[in-house]
């Protein structure tokens, strides 16, 4: 998808491993600042990676992942061998982040934006107590609960996996709303919703059961209350090898024992 001309930068994990591949690359293939970039090379794992798409939000530059961390969803296969050639043949996908808005107990608004999930869990021994609202209608009275999450597609294979969510295929144009261990109602299991849903939750008794927001892996402590949409307007494009995309690799997730 990319021509000979594009400028390559390499950005490198606090890693030995990530930091040594980033210097190889960088004089094997005269590599260039990350702001003057076309194409920036991530070394890392997922965590390196969500780090690198927000800063890429509002650059008109494509990410293009390579594994030196440990779990590496996000990325491609490592080679020091022919790159330019990948990265010209590689597939696009362009990613919406969720915008979190949080109020705290002392009044204070919080945002930011999460690639993967928007997750509010219990802060204490107690159990959370929240009123779920879509569109701005109530659609849970009260959840007690460990936690709730909304995750995009790109994110339903992290988090929400592990909290037994669904695995949502990357053009799905859905949203996963999953409750973390609910206690009460014992048998919901959560929602699939249309990805230009609105989601609001209220948190029902907060002084006594505290709870956080996290977007990512930005943290609000003791919120009274969070409204979670896709922001359509903002986008990052990823790129990834046409044998291995991230379409194919969320739909063999579905099939993994």
């Amino acid at each position: 998808m990319t021509g000979t001309q594009e400028r390559v930068a390499f950005v490198a994990a606090n890693s030995e491993e990530a930091l040594q591949a980033a210097t190889v690359l960088t004089r094997r293939y005269d590599g260039c600042a990350p702001d003057e970039a076309d194409i920036v090379v991530a070394l890392g794992g997922d965590g390196f990676m969500l780090e690198t798409l927000h800063r890429a939000l509002g650059r008109a530059r494509a990410i293009y992942g390579m594994n030196r961390g440990t779990v590496g969803f996000l990325m491609n296969s490592y080679s020091e061998e022919r790159l330019l050639e990948r990265l010209q043949a590689a597939q696009a996908v362009k990613l919406h982040p969720l915008l979190m808005r949080a109020s705290d107990t002392a009044g204070k608004v919080h945002e930011d934006i999460a690639f993967n999930e928007v997750s509010l869990l219990r802060q204490s021994r107690q159990a959370a107590k929240l009123r779920i609202l879509v569109d701005g209608k109530v659609r849970l009275e009260e959840l007690v609960c460990d936690g709730i999450l909304v995750a995009t597609p790109a994110g339903s294979t992290a988090y929400n996996l592990s909290a037994h969510g669904p695995i949502v295929p990357i053009g799905a144009q859905l949203l996963c709303l999953t409750p973390i261990s609910a206690f009460r109602p014992r048998r919901w299991r959560g929602a699939l919703l249309p990805d230009q849903a609105r989601v609001a939750f209220e948190i029902l008794e907060a002084a006594k059961r505290p709870v956080s927001a996290t977007a990512d892996s930005t943290e609000v402590r003791n919120v009274a209350s969070v409204e979670v949409r896709q922001d359509k307007e903002r986008q990052v494009t990823l790129l990834f090898d046409a044998d291995h995309n991230l379409e194919e690799r969320i739909l063999l997730e579905q099939f993994t024992p």
